[in-house]
């Protein structure tokens, strides 16, 4: 599905960058070009992001306790 009609960006290509490391929304915006122009994708973006790395995460806190 196109998250950033602006510039063409799917959950795909997001859930892509952030399983390649992206953090942030800003970088985000770097790779992709997801939220540079109006914006309105940016709180959608910043969940996808959120998702894989609690996901990632999630084991590490699994064996901590």
């Amino acid at each position: 599905m196109y998250v950033c009609l602006c510039n063409g960006v799917t959950d795909r290509d997001i859930l892509q960058a952030a399983e390649a490391g992206c953090r942030t929304v800003s970088e985000l915006t770097m790779r992709t070009g997801a939220g540079a122009n109006c914006g309105s994708c940016l709180e959608m973006a910043a969940e996808l992001i959120a998702d894989v790395h609690a996901r990632r995460d999630l084991p590490m806190l699994q064996n901590a306790a």
